[in-house]
């Protein structure tokens, strides 16, 4: 099949997914689009989508559904899946699962659907709420060679960059390991703010002597923006991060990997969250570290 006469459908028009299904649009990709809540359905239906009323509805009208789900049980709840038997027809479709899961969970989703009569790929990203609407941003694949061959092409108005990782779940796996990175930067910059406040530095010298040096990223930079703007509306949540890095020590812990820094931010980013900042930015684990040694809340 050509990509180009494929039926392409997206399910999840949430934090990531709205912008990703917009994009779609604006590229001129035929797209079908479902979401649990009608209202963002109906903003991608006002730009050209067509909306389903089910995910029955969007998987009957579709050659390839791409999946931005927020975890497996939404996953199961949307496909209607008893192991192998899924309610909706999913026979003779491609299933691209475009999230965050367990790896184990997603080899299991792909035998599942494969014994159905379907086909699978994997293709998790990285970046957040900014990239997403810039289309920038990076998708990580495995499944077999045939599929990615469809799916990959569908995936450019999406994505700046994409990598093949091998077989089911080479893709998430990877978008793990990626995740310790951002993770651990993200924390290491909100402790490196809580050490120059305790030392009565300018907070605004420090963001800007770090924007200028060599561990300057593009991560960086819009993090010490929100520090320095005292804004904490997410692109990526505490809640979100904590989910990941909660999945990312369950896998090492099944691969016999010790992670000793990933735990102290799991740890940060739980208390971040019982503090009530699941819904902040991930860079709100600053009121974590914080909170470790007794100095009040900032704002």
């Amino acid at each position: 099949m050509n990509s180009g006469d494929v039926r392409l459908g997206f399910a999840g028009l949430g934090h990531m997914g709205e912008p990703m299904a917009a994009n779609l649009v604006r590229a001129g990709t035929r797209l079908t689009v479902w979401n649990r809540s009608e209202e963002k359905a109906r903003r991608l239906e006002q730009q050209g989508a067509v909306r389903a009323a089910s995910v029955h509805e969007l998987v009957g009208a579709s050659d390839v559904v791409l999946m931005m789900l927020a975890n497996g049980a939404v996953i199961d709840r949307a496909l209607g899946r008893d192991g192998s038997r899924f309610e909706v027809p999913v026979a003779g479709r491609t299933v691209v699962h475009m999230g965050t899961t367990s790896p184990s969970y997603s080899r299991s989703l792909g035998d599942d659907l494969v014994r159905a009569g379907a086909r699978y790929v994997e293709a998790p990203v990285s970046g957040s709420r900014v990239p997403a609407e810039a289309g920038q941003l990076v998708a990580m694949l495995a499944g077999d060679p045939d599929s990615l061959d469809l799916v990959e092409p569908l995936l450019a108005p999406l994505c700046s960059s994409t990598f093949r990782c091998g077989e089911v779940p080479g893709a998430l796996e990877t978008k793990l390991a990626v995740n310790v990175f951002l993770i651990a930067l993200v924390t290491g910059l909100a402790e490196a703010f809580r050490f120059g406040e305790a030392a009565g530095i300018d907070p605004a010298l420090l963001g800007a002597i770090l924007d200028a040096g060599p561990m300057a990223s593009a991560v960086s930079r819009v993090k010490i923006a929100k520090l320095l703007d005292g804004d904490l509306g997410p692109q990526a949540s505490v809640r979100d991060v904590h989910y990941n890095s909660r999945l990312i020590l369950e896998a090492a812990s099944e691969r016999g990997a010790t992670m000793p820094l990933l735990t102290v931010c799991t740890a940060l980013f739980g208390e971040a969250e019982g503090r009530g900042l699941g819904a902040a930015d991930m860079i709100a684990v600053l009121e974590a570290v914080r909170g470790r040694d007794g100095a009040p809340p900032s704002g």
